[in-house]
């Protein structure tokens, strides 16, 4: 008999791993002799990785095996990053074959459970006034989603519900509180928020948060969240049905719809990508990555250094502190495959003309104390564009951690569950004093530097900036956005116990060819800098490795 490795994407929490290994040991149970072995892994985040389970089955003399995806829809974890990883466990045992056993769903299984679940939240309350909204998880597959829309159609036909709606809580549209308005627009009064997930997760706790947020906002609304499908018989019937097909080499599925074999709409980029790793954190070979891959095709080669940006993803990119060979590599990789580029003024704008045809730039604006535009409004863009499937870059000058509100833009994408990540920059806090010939820490001049935001100046309610410590201290101040506020700070770090004759620098437009680098006494420094009209973007640097800058040194800004 052919033994079945049940395969689970994986979850960060502990009560989703354990209501797998559950549903493990249920279809253990109720395989009654049907099924060779079983044995449950994942491909990342949880234990036990895949690599243990299919080396248990392995190790007890099994060379042919089920590997069914625990999955409720044919996305990218089924199509190409489960079986990427098996094809992995044939190198690592020769001679060991399997069968792909097809996703659980569509099934009136399936849709029986998520009626019971919906039932049970409904406690006795009638179903021809209550609407269903039918949550599932989102993919950048145009097919996935398809086949959610296609059981909340399903689950709505003969069950009597006012109706039943489809929506996601990531990657696509329309999103929960997007759902939820459209059935209250369409007259809902009771509506019970069906979760389309087998386990707990942050995904399922997000639909629940979402949900609540927007009970609270609408008190006159009946809004009730069903429990997941979870742990259950049906569901174990189904691995074991889904099993059964698969030695039967009944695998019925539909590929006429697939944008990874089928040119789509807005996805043609998917078609004939080629399929690469991806392997358990726990994995001896380590490491992982999230490409697109082509899901009919078993052979790979490692490709983890290559950065990706994924369909529906967002990468906060820093561009460096103004000249476009000063971005980083992965930076700049990303920019070349962007669908949408959310830019700053500070950042290297040479980087526009590079990118390809059809990429659609979004101007942020964000100029110093002039027209701008709000960090609200990027964010929903932000969030905007990725759920649209597109691929966005977030460019921002310098590194988006120092005074760059990276993170806010970070956190806003997690809530929207929009797959970020952070791309980090060089920053002009060093850059602009290394190309003026300044070292911000030298051997016996200087063994620390601290950076500061001048937007605020001393004595503002709302700076947080300790003033009479930087007057106190003998290492190097580096002041960014501090043009207007040059002379405050001077006379506040003076009045501290800053001498008034400490080197101090100002460095406008640093790396490029206007690059201006004016040195003063401390108490000076403003006065020079307005007489020499420096303006925006400058930098200003305080300490005695200011004395440097009147060195020679061999074409430090490369210009």
């Amino acid at each position: 008999m052919t033994a079945l490795v049940i395969v689970g994407h994986g979850t960060r929490s502990a009560e989703g791993v354990a209501q797998f290994a559950a549903l493990v040991e249920r279809v253990r149970t109720r395989a009654g002799g049907m099924v060779g072995d079983v044995e449950g892994g994942f491909i990342e985040l949880s234990r036990p990785p895949l690599t243990d389970a299919v080396g248990a089955l392995a190790g007890r003399g099994h060379r042919a095996l089920v590997a069914l995806p625990l999955v409720l829809t044919a996305a990218g974890h089924g199509k190409g990053d489960i079986p990427a990883a098996l094809a992995r466990e044939q190198q690592r045992h020769p001679g060991l074959s399997y069968a792909y056993g097809r996703p659980l769903g569509p099934h009136p299984l399936l849709h029986t459970a998520l009626e019971e679940r919906i039932d049970a939240a409904l406690a006795g309350a009638d179903r021809a006034d209550t609407w269903v909204a039918l949550i599932g998880r989102g993919s950048t597959d145009p097919d996935a989603n398809a086949e959610v829309a296609k059981v909340a159609r399903l689950l709505w036909e003969g069950r009597g519900y006012a109706g039943v709606e489809p929506g996601f809580i990531s990657l696509a549209e329309p999103s929960v509180p997007a759902v939820l308005d459209r059935l209250r627009r369409l007259g809902a009064r009771r509506i019970v928020v069906a979760p389309y997930f087998l386990f707990t997760g942050v995904l399922p706790d997000r639909i629940r948060a979402q949900s609540r947020e927007y009970a609270a906002a609408h008190p006159g609304l009946d809004l009730r969240v069903a429990d997941l499908i979870g742990d259950c018989d049906s569901l174990a019937d189904l691995v074991l049905e889904r099993h059964a097909e698969a030695v039967r080499g009944d695998i019925r599925m539909n590929c006429d719809t697939c944008a990874y074999r089928v040119s789509m709409p807005g996805f043609v980029d998917k078609v004939g990508r080629p399929q690469t790793p991806h392997d358990h954190p726990d994995d001896p070979v380590g490491g992982h990555s999230h490409p697109h891959p082509h899901p009919h095709q078993h052979q790979h080669q490692h490709q983890h250094s290559e950065p990706v940006l994924r369909p529906g993803a967002v990468a906060v990119v820093g561009g460096g502190p103004g000249p476009a060979d000063l971005i980083t590599v992965r930076g700049r990789a990303l920019l070349a495959v962007a669908d949408v580029v959310v830019v700053d003024r500070l950042a290297p704008q040479e980087l526009l003309a590079g990118l390809r045809p059809g990429v659609q730039v979004v101007d942020a604006a964000k100029s110093p104390r002039g027209p701008s535009v709000g960090q609200d409004t990027i964010n929903t863009a932000l969030v905007r564009h990725a759920r649209a499937g597109r691929r966005v870059v977030r460019l921002k000058g310098g590194d988006p951690y120092v005074f760059g509100r990276g993170h806010e833009e970070v956190l806003a994408c997690a809530a929207a569950g929009i797959p970020v990540t952070v791309v980090p920059g060089v920053t002009s806090a060093v850059a602009a004093a290394a190309l003026a010939g300044v070292p911000v820490t030298h051997r016996g001049t200087a063994h620390e530097f601290t950076v500061v935001s001048g937007h605020l100046p001393p004595g503002h309610p709302d700076s947080l900036v300790d003033w009479a410590a930087l007057g106190r201290s003998r290492g190097t101040l580096v002041v960014l956005m501090g043009v207007e506020t040059i002379g405050a700070v001077a006379a506040e770090l003076i009045a501290h116990g800053r001498a008034p004759d400490t080197p101090a620098l100002a460095v406008q437009d640093a790396g490029h060819a206007g690059q201006r680098s004016l040195p003063a006494r401390l108490d000076e420094i403003a006065a020079v800098a307005a007489r020499a009209g420096v303006c925006p973007p400058a930098v200003f640097v305080v300490g005695p490795v200011v004395a440097f800058a009147a060195e020679p040194v061999l074409a430090t800004s490369g210009h």
